[in-house]
C-alpha cells in the first residue's frame, strides 16, 4: 500500500530539468513599448530642437499705418517744432520781486502785467514829483495874474506919462513892473516844464518795476519766485534776470534738417504733411515757409522751416515732428480720417490661390491670409489680417510655412 501512495504523489515533483515554454504575446510587449518611446522621443527631439539647424534667414518689414500723401512725398525730414518768436521776459529796473502772476501754461495778452518788483519808494518819489508839478502850476496862474495887473498898471502910466501927469520914474517903474512880471509868467511856465519831466522820469522808473507781456502768447517757463532780487540780464551777483519765457504759438514751425543732396527737391510754399510723435494718427497740413539760406557744414544739411495751416492745441514747443514734402496737396475727404494699415508690397506673395503673408513672432513665422486694399506706392494696404507693429517677411521664399524658425539678416 505505501508503494501506492508513493506511486500517486510522484506527479506533484517538479521536474527542474525540463524545458520551459515562454508566452510569445507577453515577451513581445515591453519590446513594443520600447521602441514607441524612443520614436517619439526622436520626434520631439527633431520637432523642438532638429530644425534650428535649418533657421531660414530672411529681411523683415513693419506693417505701419500710412497715408497717401507719405507715399507720394518726394522727401521725408524729421525735426522739432520750435516757436519763431518767443521771449524771456525781464525787468529794466533792480529789486525784489513782489508779485507774480503766472505760472507755466498761462495764457497773456500783450501788455498785461504779470510780475512787479517792489515800488514803495519809486511811488513815494512820483507823488512828490506830481505835487511840484501842481505846486508849479499854481504859481503860474499867480504870475500870470500878476501880469495882467502889472501890464494894466502899465497901460495907465503910459497914458498918464503922455499928458505929463506922472514923472518919468513913475513910468519907468511901471515898466519895470510889468516886465518883471512877464519874466514870473515864463519862469512859472518852466517851472511846470521841469515838473512834468520830472513827473515823466518818474512815471518811467515805475514802469520799470513792473513787468509786462511782451506779445499775445503762453508762458512756457517760470524762472523766479517772489522775493527772489531781479535785476536786467541778471547781472547783479545772486540775481535772477528773466522772470519767465513767453512764445506765441501762433508762431509755431517745424525747423527739419534736409539732406544738401535732397535740398533741389524743396521748394517754399511747397505743401506738406506733419505727424507729431506724440500723435501718430493725427495729420496737419502745412507749408515751407522758409529755407534758411545757409549750411551747416558738421551735418551737410540745410535748416528748412515748415508752418502750421491747421495747427490745434496739441501743437506744443520742442515736439518731435516728421515732416512729408508732397508734390501737390492731397485731396482729403475728411481731415482727421485714418490712416490706412499698410506693409511693404514685397511682403505679399500667394499659397493656395491666397494671398498672404509671413508675420514672424517669436523665433518662427506664422501664415496669414490678408484682404489687401489700394496701392500706396511701395506698400499695400491690408484691410484684415494684421495690425500696425506687426513684423513680417520680405520676398518669402517657397520654402517658408507656419512653424519654419528665422534669423534676420545681418
Amino acid at each position: 500500500m505505501s508503494d501506492n501512495k508513493h506511486t500517486d504523489l510522484s506527479f506533484l515533483k517538479i521536474d527542474r530539468n525540463a524545458p520551459r515554454q515562454e508566452d510569445s504575446s507577453g515577451s513581445r510587449r515591453p519590446l513594443i513599448i520600447g521602441i514607441a518611446l524612443v520614436a517619439v522621443v526622436t520626434a520631439l527631439f527633431v520637432l523642438f530642437y532638429g530644425s534650428g539647424s535649418s533657421a531660414q534667414s530672411v529681411e523683415l518689414g513693419t506693417v505701419a499705418l500710412t497715408t497717401q500723401a507719405q507715399e507720394s512725398a518726394v522727401l521725408t525730414a524729421s525735426g522739432y517744432i520750435v516757436a519763431q518768436r518767443k521771449a524771456a521776459v525781464a525787468s529794466k529796473g533792480t529789486g525784489r520781486l513782489e508779485y507774480l502772476g503766472v505760472i507755466e501754461g498761462d495764457r497773456v495778452k500783450q501788455g498785461q502785467i504779470i510780475g512787479r518788483l517792489e515800488n514803495s519808494d519809486v511811488e513815494a518819489s512820483l507823488g512828490q514829483v506830481r505835487a511840484n508839478l501842481n505846486l508849479a502850476k499854481a504859481g503860474l496862474e499867480s504870475a500870470k495874474a500878476e501880469m495882467e495887473d502889472a501890464a494894466a498898471n502899465f497901460e495907465r502910466q503910459k497914458t498918464l506919462f503922455s499928458q505929463a501927469s506922472i514923472s518919468r520914474a513913475e513910468y519907468d517903474a511901471a515898466n519895470a513892473r510889468y516886465k518883471r512880471a512877464s519874466a514870473a509868467v515864463a519862469s512859472a511856465d518852466a517851472s511846470i516844464k521841469f515838473a512834468e519831466a520830472n513827473v515823466r522820469a518818474t512815471e518811467v522808473q515805475l514802469e520799470y518795476t513792473l513787468i509786462r507781456a511782451p506779445f499775445d502768447g503762453v508762458v512756457l517757463t517760470k524762472n523766479a519766485n517772489v522775493g527772489e532780487v531781479i535785476s536786467p540780464f541778471g547781472a547783479a551777483a545772486g540775481s535772477r534776470g528773466a522772470i519767465v519765457s513767453v512764445a506765441d504759438m501762433s508762431s509755431l514751425e517745424v525747423e527739419a534738417d534736409v539732406s544738401e543732396a535732397n535740398i533741389e527737391k524743396i521748394k517754399e510754399g511747397m505743401p506738406c504733411e506733419i505727424t507729431l510723435d506724440a500723435y501718430p494718427e493725427r495729420r496737419y497740413s502745412g507749408f515751407v515757409n522758409k529755407i534758411v539760406p545757409t549750411a551747416d557744414r558738421a551735418k551737410a544739411t540745410v535748416l528748412t522751416k515748415v508752418r502750421f495751416k491747421d495747427r490745434d492745441e496739441r501743437v506744443l514747443p520742442e515736439m518731435r515732428a516728421k515732416v512729408n514734402f508732397i508734390k501737390e496737396e492731397q485731396k482729403r475727404e475728411k481731415k482727421d480720417s485714418a490712416p490706412l494699415i499698410s506693409v511693404p508690397a514685397s511682403a505679399i506673395t500667394t499659397r493656395n490661390g491666397q494671398k498672404v503673408v509671413f508675420v514672424a513672432k517669436g523665433e518662427t513665422v506664422t501664415e496669414t491670409a490678408v484682404t489687401l486694399g489700394e496701392v500706396l506706392g511701395s506698400r499695400i494696404e491690408v484691410r484684415s489680417g494684421v495690425s500696425p507693429g506687426d513684423k513680417v517677411v520680405l520676398r518669402p521664399s517657397e520654402a517658408l510655412t507656419t512653424g519654419t524658425k528665422f534669423t534676420t539678416e545681418k
